[in-house]
């Protein structure tokens, strides 16, 4: 939505939304708009103009903060500070055993983590400083140790570069298979 004509980006929201419910409902399917929650992603100005609440599948939705969505929490403004606390969170946690560091801790930094391109480097260095401490916990080294020796020696790529690696892998799929086609769409040669 444009800034400037904000109310008629709503309009085709909720045009668009009332569709998919009829859709829904041709085909054997119910979509409960109560159980719904509605998130409008924006730089600061965007966020300004929007209403507090939209109306989706012709019910009226409180426009939220931030929500989770197959276990990332957006927010929104599209930051991740919120998803990236909640997996410091529950990395600390595990971090006390070291037999669920070494499974647990890798696949929870790594998950959905293609969406963080865009995160400020902040949020990268409180999820590197997890993999450090899972690394230092598994091979038992002092607090002090240097991480390039321990992630070289675990054979780990540093979360910049397992964020770098899994966009560009997830790109080099698309462009070679062309499938899925509406992520085809979105990447240019």
């Amino acid at each position: 939505m444009h800034t400037d004509n904000t109310p008629a980006g709503l309009s085709i929201l909720a045009q668009c939304t009332t569709d998919v419910r009829q859709w829904y409902l041709q085909n054997g399917l119910q979509l409960n708009p109560h159980k719904s929650e509605a998130l409008i992603v924006g730089t600061t100005n965007q966020l300004r103009a929007v209403a507090s609440s939209v109306s989706v599948a012709g019910v009226d939705l409180p426009v939220a903060d931030n929500i989770k969505v197959l276990g990332v929490m957006l927010e929104r403004r599209l930051l991740f500070h919120k998803h990236v606390s909640a997996v410091a969170r529950s990395c600390n946690y595990y971090a006390l055993a070291q037999t669920l560091a070494c499974s647990l801790i890798p696949s929870r930094i790594d998950y959905c983590n293609a969406v963080l391109p865009s995160a400020l480097s902040y949020s990268i260095k409180k999820l590197q400083r997890l993999q450090i401490n899972a690394a230092q916990i598994i091979l038992e080294a002092p607090r002090r140790s240097h991480a390039s020796p321990l992630l070289r020696t675990l054979h780990w790529l540093s979360v910049q570069q397992r964020i770098e690696y899994k966009v560009a892998l997830l790109t080099f799929k698309v462009h070679s298979t062309l499938k899925p086609s509406y992520m085809r769409l979105l990447i240019h040669n």
